[in-house]
């Protein structure tokens, strides 16, 4: 007739344990994911600024035959914005009639 007994767990803290452990499992998964997501993020946004400063300049050689001999000239004409806290973007021409050198980088890696 022991078989219709109720047993109690070895040890009380036994739960709870196995509890704490897999909260921490999942909160473990969660920022690991919340982390892959913001180097996503910011490599799609190195990519976008690198786009936007090549359409600029192509843009402009159509326009006027020449590359803009500047950043700051892109900047002021065609409006490009980043943020340059987070981007560095190097920007170094080569000559009128060639394409610039362009490099984006992220700050504080």
């Amino acid at each position: 007739m022991k078989r219709f007994e109720i047993r109690k767990s070895s040890s009380p803290f036994r739960s709870l344990l196995v509890s704490l452990c897999l909260f921490a499992a999942v909160l473990g998964l969660f920022l690991g994911g919340i982390a892959s997501l913001v180097r996503v993020s910011d490599q799609e946004q190195e990519d976008t600024i690198r786009s936007a400063v090549v359409q600029s300049a192509v843009h402009c050689y159509s326009l006027n035959g020449y590359y803009p001999e500047s950043l700051e000239e892109l900047v002021k004409e065609y409006g490009i914005t980043y943020d340059s806290a987070r981007f560095l973007v190097d920007y170094q021409p080569q000559g009128a009639n060639l394409m610039p050198e362009i490099t984006v980088l992220r700050k504080g890696r």
